[in-house]
């Protein structure tokens, strides 16, 4: 009963790393999955409304049951506006929310044009930050131009444009950003990985390209890092770990082997983390490490039973066929017996039965005959199991 108990709360603790981390399924055109989850940067804000102005705090009133609350803006510059708007420096915006201000405090206020103006919750800014947003490139530019532009930018003092900043690398796609390799500041990498006043949210991010764009000399310090000893969940260890396998290839996967996957002492969200990380190895830094290489380390994780439906699934994703029977033992071991692993080994059972389509991607055929004798004998033992994984799972 204690075991049954305890995989039931690492399940549950599964679940939250997954939204504390915000790592999901990774995709190609997928933004950085070790970043909390996407924000609207500013520019893009800017871009969506039809009316967009700098303007000055000047009084507000409480709301009261009878009536809501009122804030007055004074325009000091219009950004852009559509021929419907008629706003003009010095004129006077009403929001109807009461918004704390102080006397001649900027705001960018956004809003769009209908019967009438609808202005979104007004944004706090300093002068430093509207010269920032005004004079970042359009949207419609080069992805790589636009970085470029951004990566200036990153942990700013002004807190706002930091994160903003931040925001913009998050947002996009991983390929975009490794074009920047050259350019990025590793020393400074380095500095905030280490800078308690990083806030920890940037931390995974920051891992991440350090391994884009570092040396040998930078491997220590990485190693460093990624074994710090820590009972709580360290939100970034897993662009951490990424970059790190970035730099060291197979050589690196073999620490992490031991460290993370074998080790019985890790904390349970450092392994999930460097899963995590070795998943996105598969998906963007393939050449650096070899598939099967990644494949034996993915196999390894199937001694931890609180991870099981996730390394099945991805095992089967990587067309790792030499699990089969090894699955078929497991499945209803007192360890494996929950319905998130049963159904990920069904699953597995019914992509490897398949065999290989036209373009000679799948098992082969021996495999996948195996296969199938084992989901013939599941749909007999437990039918139950395989109708609720076959529902909603299809197969291309």
């Amino acid at each position: 009963m204690i075991v049954r108990n305890t995989l039931v709360a690492n399940r549950y603790l599964t679940g939250l790393i997954c939204g504390l981390l915000f790592i999901a399924q990774i995709s190609e055109a997928e933004a950085c999955p070790f970043c909390p989850g996407p924000s609207t940067p500013l520019t893009e804000k800017l871009s969506q409304a039809e009316v967009a102005v700098l303007a000055t705090w000047v009084s507000a009133e409480e709301g009261t049951f009878k009536k809501s609350g009122k804030t007055i803006f004074e325009v000091k510059e219009i950004v852009h506006q559509t021929d419907k708007s008629k706003l003009k420096v010095g004129d006077s915006v009403f929001f109807n929310r009461h918004r704390v201000g102080k006397k001649g405090a900027l705001f960018l206020l956004l809003g769009t044009r209908e019967t009438s103006m609808i202005w979104d919750p007004p944004i706090e800014i300093s002068e430093t930050c509207f010269h920032y947003m005004t004079h970042a490139p359009a949207l419609e530019e080069k992805t790589t131009d636009r970085l470029r532009y951004f990566l200036k930018f990153l942990e700013h003092p002004d807190q706002k444009i930091a994160t903003d900043a931040f925001a913009e690398f998050a947002n996009a796609p991983f390929d975009e950003i490794a074009l920047l390799a050259d350019e990025l500041p590793r020393e400074k990498f380095r500095k905030w990985l280490i800078s308690s006043k990083t806030p920890v949210p940037r931390l995974g991010l920051y891992g991440l390209l350090l391994g884009l764009c570092g040396q040998e000399s930078d491997i220590a310090f990485m190693e460093k890092k990624i074994k710090e000893p820590g009972k709580q969940i360290r939100m970034g260890i897993g662009g951490l770990i990424s970059g790190y396998l970035m730099l060291t290839g197979a050589a690196g996967l073999d620490q992490i082997d031991q460290s993370k996957f074998v080790s019985k002492d890790v904390e349970f969200s450092e392994t999930y983390a460097a899963m995590e990380a070795l998943s996105f190895i598969w998906t963007y830094k393939e050449s650096q490490i070899s598939k099967e290489r990644m494949r034996q380390s993915m196999r390894l994780l199937l001694n931890r039973p609180v991870l099981a439906d996730r390394v099945i699934t991805n095992l089967a994703r990587w067309e790792d066929w030499s699990v089969v029977d090894r699955l078929m033992n497991l499945y209803g071991e007192e360890a494996y017996d929950n319905r998130a692993t049963k159904r990920a080994i069904v699953r597995y059972l019914m992509v490897a039965s398949k065999g290989k389509n036209k373009k000679g991607i799948g098992s082969d055929a021996v495999t996948a005959e195996k296969a199938k004798r084992h989901l013939s004998q599941l749909r007999k033992a437990d039918p139950k199991t395989v109708e609720s994984a076959q529902r909603f799972f299809f197969l291309r």
